[in-house]
């Protein structure tokens, strides 16, 4: 267990690093298949077939019958958790002029996701806040069978 938790802390810090600045952000491999998965089921411009593709990769399936390259892509992404009423997890997530709001267990994963990708989080009083903008990740599902590392990468800028 302490060997898991130290890589995910390198990632963290990892992540954090390439993600800070205003500068875009690019992440690749199992992060970035998870920060398309957390996104793509709400996604209204990917059809059933990518997002069941993106599904069946993100639950370890990497032997599935989608061939094309998949682009998940969403043009904002805000979320919010209370440090004082630790109830509230709360994302919005627009995708061109449709937003999007979960909350719970939904919300709590894209901002986990974030902060895995090394979105940096902004406080405000009783809030943490983590948003980026311009997401695109290409999953590549020929890529991700050859279980190489390979396969998914996405793009982002961290803030608003």
């Amino acid at each position: 267990m302490t060997s898991v938790r130290l890589i995910l802390a390198s990632a963290l810090i990892v992540g954090a690093a390439s993600a800070s600045g205003a500068t875009p952000a690019k992440v690749s491999g199992s992060t970035a298949l998870a920060l398309a998965g957390v996104i793509a089921p709400l996604s209204p411009n990917l059809t059933g077939a990518e997002k069941k593709a993106v599904a069946m990769l993100f639950a370890a399936n990497a032997d599935i019958p989608y061939k094309k390259p998949i682009v998940v892509t969403a043009d904002r992404i805000v979320c919010r958790n209370g440090n004082v009423d630790i109830t509230l997890r709360s994302c919005e997530v627009t995708f061109g002029k449709k937003t999007r709001t979960v909350n719970g267990s939904t919300a709590n994963e894209i901002f986990a996701t974030e902060a895995l990708a090394g979105v940096p989080p902004d406080g405000a009083a009783g809030s943490n806040f983590e948003s980026l903008s311009k997401l695109s990740c290409t999953i590549d599902p020929n890529a991700i069978r050859r279980k190489d590392g390979s396969g998914a990468d996405c793009t982002f800028q961290p803030g608003n």
